[in-house]
């Protein structure tokens, strides 16, 4: 299994991160027999987050007892030194550990950093100091921003979305990553489901020797996929090269990757869901889609006051209401046409 260095904080691993946001949707014993199975085929580095619900506590449960053989990285989305803290004291009672290895700033809308008033980096820092975590780290979906965390010099490592469908300026930041020797974590490696095709995702990330994917595993079958993949990583070859570029092309333009920082929405519609339905229904088996929940959850979207808290919130600067409003349309002709 190949391995990735990920910069000065020098921790190496192998290039299988385990995602564990998923877990959260499974069982206690669902996600122990998972993650202690990763663990078992050679996966050291965990990435959780405390605004996973109990994801913290799951992996607590399955790696308290092995926690010197592994990296735990988890997040807070505190917006203050005070807030850190009590994320941090949670975190670490959560995931049965006296340590973190790698803590990050969960999306922040702006860059921390010392002095700016908030108190957030100073927190970090003493807990640094005081052995509590190991190193600091920062995830984000804004560009301006992972710039910014690059040139402060102030991060470890960088976590931001990266696929086979990264543009030009992605690129960018890993590049500039590697030359500031700090870590880059990619996230939404399969781009929040609409990646089907694992071996031209595994393969791309492979073609940087300083990116670390993190797969989101909640099935066991979806863990032994990327646990092949691992022992015998896929090499990038002329027909995935004209796979993406087919997927480039069909997945271009406004499109939802799921990331989920739009939700909750005040009339409960699913965003996340809802705003990305029309890519789902065709690169999945439809009739998964057509069943009476999914239709009501859809109708749901009739019920958007336009109060753009969304949009506001969508690091890709998406139109989030039009969005649905046009999957909508898209999915009553489906359910139409397959007379549902």
């Amino acid at each position: 299994m190949n391995s990735v260095r990920l910069g000065r904080t020098e921790i190496v691993t192998p290039k299988n991160g385990f995602g564990a946001l998923p877990i959260q949707r499974i069982s206690d014993d669902e996600a122990v027999k998972i993650v202690r199975r990763a663990l078992d085929s050679g996966i050291t580095y965990f990435d959780t987050a405390r605004g996973y619900t109990d994801s913290e506590h799951k992996l607590g449960l399955a790696l308290s007892d092995v926690r010197d053989k592994v990296f735990i990285a988890t997040k807070t989305m505190a917006t203050d030194g005070e807030g850190l803290k009590r994320d941090l004291e949670t975190s670490l009672k959560e995931l049965d550990t006296d340590y973190i290895d790698l803590y990050q700033f969960h999306n922040p809308a702006v860059c921390p950093k010392p002095g700016d008033g908030c108190g957030l980096y100073e927190a970090a820092l003493e807990a640094k100091a005081q052995g509590i975590i190991r190193h600091i780290g920062i995830t984000n979906h804004r560009l301006a921003v992972a710039h910014e965390a690059i040139e402060s010099g102030l991060f470890e490592t960088l976590q931001f979305p990266f696929c086979y469908l990264a543009t030009d300026k992605d690129i960018e930041i890993v590049k500039k990553c590697k030359a500031a020797d700090m870590g880059f974590i990619a996230m939404k490696s399969m781009s929040g489901g609409l990646i089907t095709r694992s071996d031209a995702a595994y393969a791309f990330a492979d073609l940087y020797d300083n990116v670390l994917p993190i797969w989101g595993v909640q099935k066991m079958s979806e863990l032994e996929e990327f646990i092949a993949l691992g022992e015998n990583p896929p090499v990038m070859t002329d027909e995935m090269r004209a796979f993406i570029e087919s997927e480039k092309k069909e997945l271009s333009g406004d499109f939802c990757r799921g990331c989920g920082y739009c939700m909750p929405c005040p009339v409960g519609i699913k965003i996340n869901d809802c705003a990305r339905m029309s890519l789902m229904i065709r690169r999945a088996p439809v009739d998964i889609y057509m069943d009476k929940a999914h239709q009501e959850d859809m109708e749901k979207i009739e019920d958007c006051i336009e109060c753009r808290r969304c949009a506001s919130k969508c690091p890709y600067g998406l139109d989030t209401p039009a969005l649905l409003k046009k999957n909508l349309i898209d999915y009553r002709e489906q359910v139409r046409l397959l007379g549902k």
